[in-house]
């Protein structure tokens, strides 16, 4: 027997605005990216700034978007990646590299056979798992030089960029709030957070939430820095008292299972908190803050399984 859990939000991230604020502001919230985004400025244009550039990245990497170039590769197998996917798919292949492929983006045939892709989700049999394994692999892609193709060498494979997607959009569009000279904003994607500036002079506090329980396991005060969190809460499905997350192993061919339930990672930049926060979920503990100790800077909260 089954029991399906698909959030929206990933809800271990929680915005404390605080009654320190002194101006006023301004909060607007759309629906994007299977989402909720959240912008909070005192700068009454940054709203419109941040939703049309997450729509804009939404339009090229969603996998359910038949048009969009994510979909097109998907499908054919090989496509002229714009600037934006051709950055994204090449960051991607690093991270592959530095997590000795705990990180890939070529999920994707898996996320299907566990039924994460149509929201059907299933226990697939044995004999199924390696078929699936044997389409991913981010060294079964082929980077052409000078014309930015790019093809996969076995057919059938599918890249999902659910790891990435937010990071990178609200990267992006903090990018160019920065460009108009906005100085101060809260984007929040849901859950991928960037702290842009302050909060009326003091820092924005980011909360972080038990994924099993109600209660608040630490907070951040955060300016001018990126927050992203991962976990088996956000999408998973419970079949036999076992909890089947979305969050991937592709090594095994299963929902990761590394004791990791949560984990909140603090970067300059949302792709890399993004990476981060899921990598440690699928390596776990030890082998996670080994991988941190790569990237200067950045700071973890690891919740493992009671």
């Amino acid at each position: 027997m089954f029991r399906i859990i698909n959030r929206l939000a990933k809800a271990s991230l929680i915005l404390v605005v605080g009654c320190q604020a002194q101006m006023p502001m301004y909060h607007e919230t759309q629906l994007l990216m299977g989402t909720y985004v959240e912008v909070i400025s005192p700068d009454r244009n940054a709203s419109r700034i941040v939703f049309d550039e997450i729509r804009r990245i939404e339009g090229f990497l969603s996998k359910y978007d038949p048009e969009s170039e994510l979909s097109k590769l998907n499908a054919k197998g090989t496509v002229t990646a714009g600037p934006d996917l051709h950055y994204l798919l090449t960051r991607s292949k690093e991270f592959w590299f530095a997590t000795d492929g705990a990180f890939d983006i070529t999920v994707g045939p898996l996320m299907d056979l566990w039924g994460f892709t149509t929201k059907n989700f299933r226990q697939p049999q044995e004999e199924e798992i390696p078929k699936a394994q044997a389409l991913v692999g981010m060294n079964k892609i082929i980077f052409h030089p000078g014309n930015n193709v790019v093809e996969f060498t076995v057919p059938g494979m599918k890249i999902d960029l659910g790891g990435l997607g937010k990071g990178y959009a609200v990267d992006r569009a903090v990018a160019l709030l920065r460009a108009k000279g906005i100085r101060n904003c809260l984007v929040n994607a849901g859950g991928q957070i960037h702290c842009l500036g302050t909060n009326s002079g003091k820092p924005w506090r980011i909360a972080v939430r038990d994924p099993r329980g109600r209660r608040f396991r630490g907070a951040f005060d955060l300016a001018d820095r990126a927050v992203a969190t991962s976990g088996d809460y956000e999408q998973y499905f419970i079949a036999g008292g076992k909890r089947f997350s979305h969050i991937m192993d592709p090594r095994t061919g299963r929902p990761s299972d590394s004791g990791v339930i949560s984990a909140t990672v603090i970067a300059d930049d949302g792709l890399t908190a993004d990476f981060l926060a899921t990598s440690l979920v699928v390596m776990g503990k030890e082998k996670g803050m080994a991988l941190l100790q790569r990237f200067p800077g950045v700071e973890a909260k690891i919740i493992e399984r009671p």
